[in-house]
């Protein structure tokens, strides 16, 4: 990584607006960034001469060092802090309550975890700074673009459209906040998006960053014949994040009410044998996507939303399938009511992920290796109430799952 791109890294991990803690195997602090040293109340250099039993309250240390020699035979990503009365212990002595969430990694053969520390008695002063962290990272993407111009246009609108609905969703937080309940529910929320931010940007981030290294050692050797496959590789992560961005954007129209019912007329299975006929093509290998019907029928309904949500549906069970899987799309009428069913046989949805599963943010537990955004599922559902339908499901774990659209005729 040139000097450039490792003053990038610096700036972000520096001006992060939560605290970030690096730690090795043996609970020793290795690396801190500034907002921790401010959390904490130590200099920099103190910091990073503690073992994490040293920041928590001394009565429960010693419980605490059984917790994290345990985690480390088995690391993995997990969210601590959400229903749990945690707490830090500052230089001062003082204690203070905190979330916290965790995420391991490896480097040269050894695992580290990285802790993210969010005070949960200054949310508010954490909310403002988050204008600030996403002016960072939209400098970070314009510096990107600069690899592409096909691309920077298109990357500079996404962006600002996201900082728009990142704004309109903070607006919202601060109302919800009035009430005691809402303000469990936002502190919730939050750490899921932490959660799921961390690993979907961080991914594509990265990708992006070392072939962007590599194509600037190319150059610098005239070997420009190897720089396709990594500009390939930099234009499919950026795909991947207009997703988010798109989902990002939905989420925040439906949250001020800016998604409307554009009603027109139009026969239900030739535009669902449309939408079918069109998502074969991301099908993965050898899956089969059938569509069956008892009756069509004409509604009088939003052409576009539906679509949308139909897409959402089939795109699910592409993903959360196996390959060779088959996929049915049915349609069937009943009484006063139409309904289509998109099944799969794929991964199905864990009994206790069941209940959460139209909540924003939520990922399955099964499902942390499968990009997603945690929104899709969300948004489909909020598509279908806003044309005054309805939206269910049936899962098996390991068996499948199967979602059902029901229109009023």
């Amino acid at each position: 990584m040139n000097q450039e791109y490792l003053y990038d890294y610096k700036l972000l991990f520096n001006n992060k607006t939560v605290g970030i803690l690096i730690v090795n195997k043996d609970g020793e602090v290795i690396e801190a960034n500034d907002f921790s040293c401010e959390l904490l109340r130590y200099s920099k250099e103190e910091l990073e001469s503690l073992k994490i039993e040293d920041l928590v309250p001394k009565d429960v240390a010693h419980q605490h060092k059984g917790h994290r020699e345990n985690y480390t035979k088995r690391p993995h990503t997990r969210t601590m802090g959400v229903g749990l009365d945690l707490y830090a212990l500052r230089k001062d002595g003082s204690v203070f309550p905190i979330e916290i969430s965790l995420s391991p990694f490896e480097k040269n053969g050894e695992t580290f975890t990285i802790a993210f520390l969010i005070d949960s008695t200054i949310r508010k002063l954490s909310e403002q700074k988050i204008t600030k962290q996403n002016i960072e990272l939209e400098n970070i993407k314009l510096e990107l673009e600069k690899l592409n111009l096909e691309l920077e246009k298109k990357v500079e609108e996404r962006t600002f459209k996201l900082q728009e609905a990142l704004v309109e969703l903070e607006t919202s937080k601060n109302e919800l906040s009035e009430a005691l309940e809402k303000e469990k529910e936002l502190g919730e929320l939050k750490s899921r998006f932490v959660s799921m931010a961390s690993h979907e940007f961080r991914t594509p981030l990265s990708t992006i960053l070392s072939s962007a290294g590599l194509i600037h050692r190319y150059i610098e050797t005239n070997a420009t014949h190897n720089c396709e496959r990594h500009i390939q590789r930099i234009k499919s992560s950026v795909e991947h994040l207009n997703f988010i961005l798109e989902d990002f954007l939905s989420l925040g129209k439906i949250e001020e009410g800016l998604i409307k019912d554009n009603q027109e007329r139009f026969d239900i299975q030739t535009e669902v044998e449309m939408i079918v006929n069109e998502m074969k093509q991301l099908a993965r290998v050898d899956q089969e996507i059938k569509i069956s019907s008892n009756e069509t029928a004409v509604l009088t309904s939003d052409k576009h939303l539906l679509k949308i949500a139909v897409s959402n549906l089939i795109s699910n069970a592409i993903k959360f399938s196996h390959e060779g899987g088959l996929i049915e799309v049915i349609l069937e009428k009943k009484g006063n009511l139409f309904a289509i069913h998109v099944k799969d046989y794929g991964i199905g949805i864990p009994l206790e992920d069941q209940k959460h599963i139209f909540s924003r943010f939520f990922r399955a537990s099964n499902s942390s290796n499968i990009q997603g955004t945690g929104l899709g599922i969300y948004i489909v559902k909020r598509y279908i109430e806003i044309i005054g339908g309805n939206l269910n499901f049936v899962s098996i774990p390991n068996q499948g799952s199967t979602f059902t659209i029901e229109l009023a005729l």
